[in-house]
């Protein structure tokens, strides 16, 4: 005796909604580990680790307009697309960062020191004379052997890869 097995066949599945949410967590998570690696950890930013920031900071604002829209919109996919940019903008600029690292690539000279604003001279004085100095050059700490910016690289360039295959999926249906 032998049973059919039923095949359901529904609408398919649409990959919009994740790549938008993708588009919004992988930045936000990355953002978030950066700050607390900073403020927990104490592990300053240098000039490159604050570039990588910022791109991550313009695809979350891109990610977050892309849910004021339904996610199968143009509008929605355009934010999404634009977000999973500014990610790989900060992909690459951690790729150019690990190898300033690694030596590969000629980095700045200069040094980059953690101060707050809006405090008088002499205080200001005090926390340039007393702010840690930063070097883009230096790994100050590593991840099953890769420096932060590296780790940053992979996730950052392999996230967008994948918002951006996600989005062209839903395109092609």
């Amino acid at each position: 005796m032998s049973e059919a097995v039923a095949v359901r066949s529904g609408p398919a599945i649409s990959a919009a909604p994740a790549a938008r949410l993708i588009a919004l967590l992988l930045p936000l998570a990355l953002l978030g580990g950066a700050f607390a690696s900073q403020y927990v950890g104490g592990l300053y930013p240098c000039e490159m680790c604050w570039w990588q920031r910022y791109a991550h900071m313009a695809a979350i604002a891109a990610a977050a307009l892309a849910f004021t829209a339904p996610a199968e919109s143009s509008r929605a996919r355009v934010f999404t697309l634009l977000a999973a940019l500014a990610i790989a903008v900060s992909g690459a600029i951690g790729v150019y960062h690990a190898g300033v690292e690694a030596k590969i690539f000629q980095g700045f000279t200069q040094c980059t020191a953690e101060v707050s604003r809006g405090i008088s001279t002499a205080d200001l004085l005090k926390q340039l004379t007393h702010a840690p100095l930063v070097r883009c050059d230096e790994v100050q700490f590593r991840f099953l052997g890769l420096s932060l910016a590296a780790w940053n690289a992979i996730l950052s360039l392999g996230g967008a890869a994948v918002i951006v295959i996600l989005c062209l999926r839903d395109r092609r249906a």
